[in-house]
């Protein structure tokens, strides 16, 4: 028998180039066939026009407001009046940021850079312990407790806000930046536990012992374990909790009265109605003095975010 007739009788036995055998070809899957003399079709992909059409409104309902917010705020109030709301700024200004400092609302933004740190504080100090007691934690009544916090995401601040006043004038904190802290922060922490208990809860359970047969405490288990490892989750509580305090509306103006501790939404609030609607620019330049820290708040802690939103997902 001839080399070729080996090779010829070697293939269709099945055997492979050394003899062995060969592996079975995959069977086509149904559908897939290919009938001879028709060239092959590539997979159609077919465009989600549904999302693009989303995608293009979420654009233009977010980014023509920035827009015109941004442009009316280096522009000149003549400018703004004779070439109309959206047309681009003929001569960029910065007066109008320099009127608007000028007029005191520094002072509302500090009292916010305030309130914020303060807030951000004390949600992270409680809400860390009180996560890892969840997670740790086989009591039924921890875990009835939970349950009970996380009904407080449902209920609005407005409505319990004749409660917290009379709290407030009982602690002697009103018109303080105190009396703003402390129900923010109340309200952000269900929202904070249950992302820090999420975050938790990925950490695997023999990390947990290990350091617990090693002789750790519950207070070393904290500092040198769960704390680094819930960094994402501790960004994104944080980052959370800035903006409901930064942007609080109802708890500064009902616990506070005088001006010198009123925040930056007060602030604002109050300069569109000294300006009476009329000087838009420089209205303009005070929301986009109020929308800086947040935005820088995000820039710096955005990578942080999207993993600890991100947490859990894969269970």
């Amino acid at each position: 028998m001839s080399a070729k007739t080996l090779a010829t009788t070697g293939r269709t036995a099945g055997t492979g180039s050394r003899g062995g055998p060969r592996a079975a070809a995959p069977r086509p899957r149904p559908g897939l066939v290919r009938r001879p003399g028709r060239p092959h079709r590539r997979p159609c992909r077919r465009p989600d026009w549904l999302g693009g059409l989303g995608a293009a409104a979420w654009l233009v309902i977010v980014a023509v407001p920035l827009y015109y917010v941004l442009a009316s705020s280096l522009r000149e109030k003549s400018d703004y009046l004779d070439a109309g709301p959206l047309s681009v700024p003929h001569h960029v200004v910065l007066s109008n940021y320099r009127t608007v400092l000028d007029s005191g609302f520094a002072d509302y933004l500090w009292n916010s850079v305030l309130v914020t740190a303060a807030t951000v504080a004390l949600v992270l100090a409680l809400a860390l312990p009180a996560a890892y007691a969840i997670v740790r934690s086989r009591s039924r009544f921890v875990t009835a407790g939970f349950s009970v916090m996380l009904m407080g995401l449902a209920i609005p601040a407005q409505a319990t806000i004749v409660p917290v006043y009379l709290l407030i004038t009982r602690l002697h904190a009103y018109d303080t930046l105190t009396a703003i802290v402390l129900p923010t922060a109340a309200f952000s922490l269900p929202m904070a536990i249950l992302v820090l208990t999420s975050t938790m809860r990925d950490i695997p359970g023999e990390l947990y012992e290990a350091m617990t047969v090693d002789g750790a405490n519950a207070t070393q288990v904290l500092r040198s374990l769960v704390l680094p490892l819930t960094r994402p989750g501790l960004v994104t509580v944080g980052i959370y909790t800035a903006l409901g305090a930064w942007n609080g509306f109802i708890f500064p103006l009902v616990l506070t009265q005088s001006e010198a501790h009123r925040t930056v939404t007060l602030g604002l609030w109050n300069y569109q109605g000294q300006q009476g609607g009329i000087d838009v620019p420089a209205t303009m330049a005070a929301v986009v003095l109020s929308l800086l820290p947040l935005l820088a708040a995000y820039l710096v802690g955005r990578r942080h975010l999207l993993s600890g939103l991100t947490a859990g997902f894969g269970k």
